[in-house]
């Protein structure tokens, strides 16, 4: 059977069908729900729905995929910028991680450098934690958190 087109054509039965199963098919994968991702480099937003990933800074690519803030709750404590960050992991495995909060004034310079200690952090598989805050000085106008993975070899004695 021959199917006559907008355009003066004709195509056969089976090739219209091919055509609307490959064009349904292409419009649900595009529609489908994408898990939040960051970049590796904490900055750049890959995935729809990343609101708070510039806050997230992971520097290893493959790391990077499994992480992301799902929230971020802030408050004023005695004039000091207090956050709750909510991170997620969306490995089905034990994550043993560090992390370190980096504060940033109104102009985007570094305050205290160096100074926040590394925090050891493990997420279960799929697991939510929240990860707490509190600025240094009561000039701090952003963040970043900076994760890092620890080696296996460290957990072995």
């Amino acid at each position: 059977m021959k199917i006559k087109t907008p355009m003066n054509t004709t195509i056969s039965k089976r090739s219209f069908l091919l055509i609307a199963a490959l064009s349904t098919t292409l419009f649900i994968s595009a529609c489908k729900n994408v898990p939040p991702v960051t970049s590796g480099t904490g900055i750049d937003q890959i995935a729809p729905g990343q609101k708070f990933s510039k806050h997230l800074q992971v520097h290893n690519p493959e790391l990077a995929t499994k992480l992301h803030i799902s929230d971020i709750r802030s408050r004023t404590n005695n004039d000091l910028l207090e956050v709750n960050l909510s991170l997620t992991s969306t490995y089905k495995k034990t994550l043993k991680l560090q992390y370190q909060f980096t504060w940033f004034d109104k102009d985007g310079f570094v305050l205290e450098a160096g100074k926040s200690p590394w925090q050891p952090l493990s997420l279960h598989g799929m697991q939510t934690a929240t990860v707490p805050g509190l600025a240094p000085t009561n000039q701090v106008a952003s963040f970043s958190l900076y994760v890092r993975e620890v080696p296996e070899e460290f957990f072995k004695f």
